[in-house]
């Protein structure tokens, strides 16, 4: 098997970060999980999805939604079930 060498410019703060989490994850190395990743990329046998984590509410919108839940639990609000998605179309067209 011919290789070669793949150099890729990072941060050294990223690096080392990343070394300790492969190394958490159980790798050997940080080399260890590039290459699966590039063996399951080139493979086409990976989905790559870049999204962001939810935010975090501010103070006073988690104050908000748990004086909204408060309600719903104490039946100051009232909800609706449904058992089927039929009986939820016919609910929301009437």
């Amino acid at each position: 098997m011919s290789k070669t060498i793949l150099q890729v410019p990072i941060d050294k703060t990223l690096r080392n970060r990343a070394a300790a989490m492969a190394v958490k994850l159980g790798f050997s190395s940080l080399q260890e999980p590039i290459r699966l990743f590039l063996h399951k990329f080139a493979a086409s046998k990976l989905n790559i999805t870049f999204e962001e984590p939810p935010t975090q509410l501010s103070p006073r919108a988690a104050r908000r939604y748990e004086k909204m839940i408060q309600d719903i639990k104490s039946g100051r609000v009232k909800t609706k079930s449904f058992t089927s998605i039929d009986a939820l179309m016919k609910d929301l067209h009437s």
